[in-house]
């Protein structure tokens, strides 16, 4: 089974998020954690299972040396933080990740199969409306699929 699920949850003034009881359970059943390890990507927060986010890190080492597995490094492995759960479920986020994600008050997170991403409310809508755009032009591939 897999995280699935569209959610909108407020962070408080000390950065902490409250993940979905339904996404907890699943990591814990699923994947044996009971932490999440967060990171950026471009313009939103993304969280994996302790063992997913090994696998992820695995597949970095194991590209040559140089620029690009430096790039990735910089920009996706060292900002990554453990984020345990508080007893209300909440994790606390660094300032340094919200400011990235420029998160105001209400926070999407979105369940996607083995990761969860969190965006702030006004970049997930911007998001939406450029994928819908974007699948608009693949009518056949989305009717193929059963959209």
């Amino acid at each position: 089974m897999s995280f699935s699920g569209t959610f909108i949850n407020s962070i408080d003034p000390k950065g902490r998020l409250s993940i979905p009881a339904k996404l907890r359970s699943l990591l814990a059943d699923t994947y044996g954690d009971e932490l999440l390890v967060v990171t950026r990507r471009k313009d939103a927060l993304v969280a994996y299972p302790a063992s997913e986010w090994e696998k992820t890190k695995a597949r970095v080492d194991a590209m040559a040396n140089g620029n690009e597995k430096d790039l990735i490094y910089r920009s996706r492995i060292s900002p990554a933080v453990e984020c345990t759960f508080d007893r209300q479920g909440r994790i606390a986020l660094p300032a340094s990740l919200r400011t990235i994600a420029k998160f105001d008050k209400e926070i999407v997170i979105v369940a996607m199969a083995g990761k969860i991403e969190m965006w702030s409310q006004t970049l997930f809508d911007e998001q939406l409306e450029a994928a819908e755009q974007q699948l608009d032009t693949m009518k056949a591939e989305l009717g193929n699929l059963g959209f």
